[in-house]
């Protein structure tokens, strides 16, 4: 395996090129960024075993412990909707209702109608989905306010037919006004715009451990949905194995993109910076057709990092980040399906033949003309997905998500008598007499 990094001028940044690998070279190179939950589990744990004992008294401690803040009321109230959307942008609010707009028309043709279907004469058998009724959204605050992943979340939240939908936002900006830290109001315009009114100033590991347990104001749900940093995440998962369902496995974005000669560098670079400024531990991968071609794109990314205002976080993503020069698209493609990427960027003058060999990733964007930031916000499709390899078994949050398939049958005396030999001799095979039973016992009245 060839490992060249590199740090020549005039790139401020580093990131490793990688040529000629073997199928046995993937693992090492392909290594994600770690993000070491299990070192904060205790603590983590501790906090979350408090505010199951002792509800909303401990939440209010660690929002004043962590967030520097004394909150007398958590639930957002009717006015703070109000004041909210009269001091957002009109602009912004227009964008937030196309993008809604889009998700709903995507989101809405993943429902069906329930058929019955016929097994055997006087066996029907049929699937419902049925909304779950409590579901908890988390919107991060952080370094940036993630309103558009209220739409993500909330729209499915709706078209599934979920009776209540809780959600926790820190509040992370202040308010000219009053000098007081606030939710941020694309954050409640979008949690309105999507029917959502129960929306509390909660963030970290308390506010899932509100919603896990329910904590005074704060109802108990069943499933928890969203991102969050790597507290957040030890908490979803510490919760899950109390049985409180989460959306999926979470880790640091990523995009892997798969680009040819026909790619313009300057498009690759800037969806590659894309998910770069997401955060420290986020990763990208480029897999191009020549060294030639990468070197362009470093070119570009370095001279797009002057004007970008999460620079330092995007040249410390990057330096976790790698290229790899493949000989052809069977190639690329393996690598991709092995690295199982939350966003696969195919910019190819084959993308629509190689976006069919597609196995493994979360989310896929076809062509030059199609940047993963269209997913992000407002396309239609979700853009909450598997990472950190999980897109291999996972998939990325639907209206299925938020839904039960329940499956019911009926059958009449005529079904009984057509299935009963066949579950007889299967219970006693299994040496399970009163499964048997269930069935016979039937039979003794239908053939008097």
């Amino acid at each position: 395996m060839t490992n060249d990094i590199m740090t020549t001028d005039p790139l401020t940044f580093n990131m490793k090129i990688y040529k000629n690998l073997n199928p046995s070279d993937y693992s090492a190179a392909l290594k994600r960024p770690t993000m070491d939950t299990v070192a904060l589990f205790d603590s983590v744990k501790t906090i979350l075993t408090d505010i199951k004992q002792n509800g909303e008294v401990a939440v209010k401690k660690y929002i004043e412990k962590f967030d520097y803040l004394i909150l007398d009321e958590l639930k957002v109230s009717e006015e703070e909707f109000i004041a909210a959307e009269n001091r957002l942008d009109e602009g912004l609010k227009t964008a937030i209702l196309t993008a809604k707009k889009n998700i709903e028309l995507f989101h809405q043709r993943q429902t069906c109608d329930v058929e019955v279907i016929q097994t055997m004469s006087g066996i029907h058998c049929w699937r419902k989905s049925v909304g779950i009724d409590r579901v908890g959204l988390y919107i991060p605050g952080g370094t940036a306010p993630l309103f558009s992943t209220v739409i993500m979340l909330g729209v499915p939240a709706q078209i599934a037919g979920c009776q209540q939908v809780v959600l926790c936002s820190p509040p992370s900006v202040i308010n000219a006004k009053t000098g007081e830290k606030e939710i941020h109001p694309a954050v409640l315009f979008a949690a309105k715009a999507c029917g959502i009114s129960e929306v509390f100033k909660l963030g970290g590991v308390q506010a899932i451990g509100a919603m896990a347990y329910g904590a005074g104001s704060v109802p108990q749900v069943w499933k928890i949905f969203g991102p969050g940093n790597q507290y957040v995440t030890a908490a979803k998962q510490l919760i899950n194995t109390e049985g409180i369902a989460i959306d999926m496995p979470a880790g640091p974005s990523e995009v892997l993109i798969i680009a040819d000669e026909t790619a313009n560098p300057h498009f690759v670079a800037a969806d590659l910076l894309s998910q770069a400024e997401h955060g420290v531990d986020s990763q990208v991968v480029l897999l191009a057709f020549s060294e030639n071609f990468i070197n362009k794109v470093l070119e570009s990314i370095d001279n797009q990092l002057l004007d970008l205002p999460r620079a330092i976080l995007a040249k410390e993503a990057l330096s976790h980040s790698i290229a790899i020069v493949v000989e052809d698209g069977e190639e690329a493609m393996a690598i991709s399906n092995y690295y199982a990427p939350e966003h696969l960027i195919i910019q190819t003058d084959n993308a629509d033949v190689l976006s069919e060999k597609v196995v493994n990733a979360g989310s896929v964007f076809i062509g030059h003309w199609s940047p993963e930031s269209v997913g992000d916000y407002a396309s239609g499709t979700n853009h909450t997905l598997p990472t950190n390899g999980y897109a291999r078994a996972y998939s990325g949050v639907s209206v299925d998500s938020f839904v039960k398939k329940i499956t019911f049958q009926r059958l009449n005396t005529e079904g009984v008598k057509n299935i009963a030999q066949t579950v007889v001799t299967m219970a006693e095979a299994e040496q399970l007499d009163a499964h048997a039973r269930a069935v016979t016992i039937r039979l003794e009245y239908v053939l008097e």
